[in-house]
This record gives C-alpha cells, sequence and structure tokens, in this order.
C-alpha cells in the first residue's frame, strides 16, 4: 500500500484541525538521546504527524534495555540505536525528513543539531549532564523552546524552558559544579514533589556514583504523551504551556498529580533543603 500522510493521522483530526496537522507537517523537532525516554519521545511525535528530526545517540541497544527502550528487542541487540529507532520512525512516516547524528551530542555539533529545529526533547541519559547542558545552553541562547520530561519509578515528572523565560542553568544551578553535586541537584530539580521515592523496593539498585538507578516502561511511555502533549501545544501556539520554575509530576503508581512552583529553582529554600537530605541519603 502506497503511504498517504492525510489517510495516516486522520484520526488526529478532531482534536487538532486539518489545518493544524499541516502545520505539525511543517514542523522539525530535535530529540537527544533514543533510549528509554526519547525513543518513546520520537515514535510519539512521529505518530502525531511532525515532519522532521534531528535524533542522536551514539549507544547501541544490550539486553538491559529490554524492561523500557522503544527499539529494544532481542533481534536488535547490539545495532545502533539511533538507526534503529530511524527505521521504525520511518516505517511510520516514510517521507519523513531524518538527519541521524551517530556520535551523540556534543559540545562541536550543539549548533548544527539544534540548526533548524523549532523544538527541542530531552531524552538524554539522567546521566548525560555536560551534554544537557550544552544543549539547553544554545536553545537558551537561540530562541528554541525546550522540554525535558523525566522517568522517575512509575511517573513523568515536566519541566518546560520556553524563550524569553527562565533557563535550565538558572532553574538547575549546574554550572561548575562536581558531577555528583550537578546529579543530585537535578534530581531535586526534576521533581520537587518527589511523588516517586515513597515505593522504591531496594534502595541499593540507587547508586549515582556508579552511574545506575532503576527504571520502569511506564514511566517512560507517560514521558512520551507528556512531551507530545507539549509539543502539540507550543508548536499549534494553542493551550496553557507551564514553564520553569513550574513543574509538573503525575504518578501513576500512587495516582498523584503534583504542580510545583520553586522561584530561583534550585536556590529555593525548599529545594536547598531537598539537596541537603539527598546528598546525606545517597553518600554524596
Amino acid at each position: 500500500m502506497q503511504f498517504d500522510y492525510a489517510a495516516a493521522f486522520s484520526r488526529n483530526i478532531g482534536w487538532i484541525t486539518e489545518s493544524e496537522q499541516q502545520i505539525l507537517r511543517s514542523k522539525r523537532i530535535a530529540i537527544a538521546g533514543m533510549g528509554g525516554a526519547g525513543g518513546a519521545h520520537l515514535l510519539a511525535l512521529t505518530r502525531l504527524g511532525i515532519g522532521g528530526f534531528h535524533i542522536a545517540d551514539f549507544d547501541t541497544f544490550e539486553i538491559h534495555n529490554l524492561n523500557r527502550q522503544a527499539g529494544a528487542s532481542m533481534s536488535l541487540l547490539d545495532r545502533p540505536k539511533v538507526e534503529v529507532m530511524a527505521e521504525l520512525a520511518r516505517d511510520i512516516n516514510p517521507e519523513l525528513e531524518l538527519t541521524i547524528f551517530p556520535q551523540g551530542v556534543t559540545a562541536e555539533n550543539v549548533p548544527e543539531f539544534l540548526t533548524g529545529v523549532d523544538l527541542y526533547v530531552d531524552g538524554l541519559d539522567f546521566f548525560a549532564l555536560a551534554a544537557r547542558e550544552h544543549v539547553f545552553a544554545y536553545c537558551a541562547q537561540h530562541g528554541i523552546p525546550a522540554i525535558t520530561v523525566a522517568p522517575l519509578g512509575m511517573s513523568a515528572a515536566l519541566l518546560n524552558f520556553l524563550p524569553g523565560g527562565m533557563s535550565f542553568e538558572d532553574y538547575f544551578q549546574l554550572s561548575g559544579r562536581p558531577e555528583m553535586e550537578k546529579a543530585v541537584r537535578f534530581l531535586i530539580g526534576l521533581a520537587p514533589a518527589l511523588l516517586h521515592r515513597r515505593y522504591l523496593a531496594d534502595k541499593s539498585r540507587v547508586d549515582l556514583k556508579a552511574h545506575k538507578a532503576p527504571s520502569t516502561g511506564m514511566g517512560c511511555q507517560l514521558c512520551a504523551g507528556i512531551a507530545g502533549s507539549e509539543a502539540l501545544k507550543i508548536l499549534l501556539q494553542r493551550g496553557q504551556v507551564s514553564a520553569a520554575p513550574h513543574g509538573i509530576q503525575f504518578d501513576a503508581y500512587r495516582n498523584k498529580l503534583a504542580h510545583t512552583w520553586r522561584p530561583g529553582g534550585n536556590r529555593n529554600p525548599l529545594n536547598r533543603l531537598a539537596i541537603a537530605i539527598a546528598r546525606h541519603q545517597l553518600g554524596v
């Protein structure tokens, strides 16, 4: 059967108009990281009818990715994530304009990665903090809206960084700090409500120094739904979009929704206290 864009995405119509679908078709989104959250983002946004992507990842699929990553399967182990996800996305929409960055995102290629894009959606590994700092700094400098939605347990924690608003660095305050301090600050800043903290079954599985933490497929899929909805609102310029220092966390395990507001980001007294407690509990 021959591909037909209008037919392929016709079930979107009703929630969006036909003219809005064509707007989405004209948009280009950059996604760094094609693992748990990033791969799910790509497929959700492809099914929304986005017409172009820049995608980056240097890693290959491994067996421990099977519990959560959209492109991970036994037949695809050891293959580059970015190539597999590009194939899956093109199998949904063969007309996609897709640019691949198989070396991942680096300080050197960030300008190329983000040139010509309408939106950045963060899918980087939690511990890829240096790359994340470079990407979000470029977005802030060049007026590119940016979304990060973190899978934490069975929850998703959303922060939007919009042109003219609070920047990633202003919120998280990572610059110049030691790696483990950055990790703690990023963790607390992502989800100040900490809805996920009460049901961790084995605390020994969290080891920031070894760059290890448990994760679930449910969390990644929640992230993709939330990121896709935020992307739709931002790109179509309709609907309420809350930006940092406002944040949202939805936890499916506890059936709880939290809206947070942290003026000053990690400078806020509530976040400073949470960071101090986390340092002690995690041995940082």
